[in-house]
């Protein structure tokens, strides 16, 4: 009897060890839905703030390089008044021109009218803005980040015409002649 007990025993330890054994192996053979959902969710989450930021960054290099633009348009046409006593006019012709009395001629001003760093070509019709009239000038740009500390509400040429932004916000960065 006391055999017939230790057989038994043994046999269910055995079995106890073989179902503990398959739980543990079932339950290690991947993730629950539960665990995959909060992993993918969490993974959103995260993403959506980094393109956030991302599409800022973009924003305000863009803007940065629209200053940087209008000011070194600024500083060619004062150079170019200092030397003809009158300001240029027409600065351009076209769109993202190769061509102006501030490129080329016998002194070159600047090497080339910088287009807007969108890619989108947008001339006294969005986003840069020349006005020129031999005696007073206005360079504007549209700006995309509405946090912007310098952008203007309007921009008016020195005709007196007001210009809009193609796109919202409407605020512009001016320069005008000093």
């Amino acid at each position: 009897m006391n055999q017939e007990l230790r057989i038994r025993n043994k046999k269910f330890r055995i079995k106890s060890i073989i179902r503990n054994s398959l739980f543990i192996i079932r339950k290690s053979d991947g993730f629950t839905l539960i665990e995959l959902l909060i992993v993918i969710a969490i993974i959103g989450v995260l993403a959506t703030i980094l393109l956030a930021n991302f599409i800022g960054v973009r924003q305000r290099s863009r803007d940065a390089q629209r200053k940087a633009d209008l000011r070194q348009i600024q500083s060619a046409i004062e150079l170019y008044k200092a030397d003809q006593g009158v300001y240029p006019t027409p600065l351009y012709s076209t769109d993202c021109p190769t061509s102006s009395p501030l490129v080329g001629g016998t002194v070159t001003y600047v090497a080339k009218i910088p287009c807007d760093p969108s890619g989108i070509s947008y001339w006294n019709s969005g986003n840069y803005y020349y006005s020129l009239n031999g005696t007073a000038y206005t360079l504007g740009a549209c700006i995309e980040n509405a946090n912007d500390a310098d952008p203007q509400i309007t921009l008016t040429s020195p005709s007196g015409s007001s210009v809009n932004c193609p796109s919202s916000p409407s605020k512009y960065y001016v320069l005008t002649n000093p």
